[in-house]
């Protein structure tokens, strides 16, 4: 299989700033330039075309300005070298360090002024792809403060490595960066609640994904992507990158799981932005994809999908439009059917049932289950789930002299947790 062509690192930060084209970004940057005082500048697609093939040259003083402001990445970082050869950095241990600069080290193996080093074994792209899945399974039970580290620990060893491969082990071991970025997103996002640095991570995954040429966890990492304006209610910046993640996703065989996966996605989006109906003809799509099935197996490291996590998407979702009965149905199935290593998700399940039950009127039973999901979070710490949680303390408010309430209280505010609810 031969490498991607082109600049795969400015391809995968216009991709993730949501300019789908070429096009797009030409547009924008001459926008921008405008907006920036910057008269006179005009940036065509033929540009941008010249900026995303294999040798770009080094842009002029103002179009340097424009995109780094833009795309908020130093222009090494772009896929850009400057015309008087300096040396890429070395990606670190912190974590500056690897957003601006670390992927500066996904390049060729040989750098002006720099020894070449010695060629990595065949066998350091299975040992590296090793260390991921390990992660990957440890994510389910590790606490998201001690795993995130080691995460991206390893993935800056990734970045020290894939400079010196070459063909499939090269591929590989991109493919296991980017896998490894996608994790410490994920972390980033749905258990520490840092939205901005994710989306920093999620951008190196990406362009991880790119350099193993790989569409589909592309495609996953996009999506992702789309969680970030979704969840603050930005709906046309959710729907531009679920376009391009469905579009990745052409490219390369899809399983019917991850097909369905891209419809809950966009469903919750969509449920953020107001408009459940949509959401719920999405969810319907996806079970029906789910119910077809096709001949195409999930990618391995897709474990965070199943038909349980589906119907849980749509229990949320009919709680959010008022369907309180069929939520309540939706999520005790769901319930019903989650396997024991499914901790994580289960506090969100019983925080979607308190929540169903606080608007439903009955605060003895919303304070029942929120106490089932605090049970869960002292197990294994979620930080969605706890959000969960804290939007039915909210609902209850008008019950908040109940005893039942006070008992909530007492364990939201004692000394193990007022620190992580205060703090959000």
């Amino acid at each position: 299989m031969p490498r991607p062509a082109g600049n795969i690192r400015l391809k995968a930060a216009r991709v993730a700033a949501g300019f789908n084209s070429q096009q797009d970004l030409a547009d924008a940057l001459t926008k921008n330039a405008q907006r920036m005082g910057i008269r006179g500048l005009s940036v065509g697609v033929r540009q941008v075309r010249r900026w995303e093939s294999d040798n770009p040259p080094w842009p002029q003083p103002d179009c340097q300005r424009v995109l780094v402001h833009l795309l908020g990445q130093t222009m090494e970082s772009l896929g850009f070298t400057p015309p008087w050869g300096a040396d890429s950095p070395k990606p670190d241990h912190t974590r500056r360090t690897l957003v601006a600069g670390g992927t500066a080290a996904i390049g060729p193996a040989t750098v002006p002024g720099r020894a070449v080093a010695k060629p990595q074994p065949s066998t350091a792209g299975t040992d590296f792809e090793a260390v991921t899945r390990s992660h990957r399974r440890l994510y389910w039970s590790v606490a998201p403060t001690k795993l995130h580290p080691a995460v991206i620990a390893h993935a800056t060893l990734g970045c020290a490595l894939l400079p010196e491969t070459t063909d499939s082990t090269r591929r590989t071991i991109a493919a296991a960066l980017g896998e490894s970025y996608l994790l410490a997103g994920r972390i980033e996002f749905f258990d520490l609640r840092e939205p901005s640095t994710a989306g920093d991570t999620l951008l190196l995954a990406l362009q991880a994904a790119g350099e193993a040429d790989n569409s589909l966890l592309g495609s996953a990492i996009i999506a992702h992507m789309a969680f970030l304006p979704g969840w603050v209610g930005d709906r046309d910046a959710a729907l531009e990158r679920m376009i391009a993640a469905r579009t990745y996703a052409r490219r390369a065989p899809a399983s019917a799981e991850f097909l369905a996966w891209l419809d809950a996605v966009e469903a919750e989006c969509e449920t953020r932005c107001g408009n459940t109906r949509t959401a719920l003809h999405l969810i319907g799509h996806a079970e029906d994809i789910l119910t077809a099935g096709n001949e195409h197996p999930s990618p391995e490291w897709m474990d965070w999908f199943s038909p349980a996590r589906l119907a849980a998407f749509k229990g949320n979702t009919q709680m959010i439009a008022g369907h309180f009965p069929q939520a309540r149905e939706t999520l005790l199935g769901v319930l019903g059917g989650m396997s024991p290593g499914e901790d994580k998700q289960r506090s969100v399940v019983y925080g979607d049932l308190a929540a169903v039950e606080a608007a439903a009127g009955n605060p003895e039973q919303a304070c029942k289950y929120a106490g089932q999901a605090l049970d869960q979070l002292a197990i294994t710490w979620y930080a969605t789930g706890m959000d969960r949680v804290r939007e039915v303390r909210r609902a209850l408010t008008p019950h908040q002299h109940e005893r039942c309430v006070r008992d909530l209280d007492d364990r939201l505010y004692d000394w193990s947790t007022t620190v992580s609810v205060l703090s959000r």
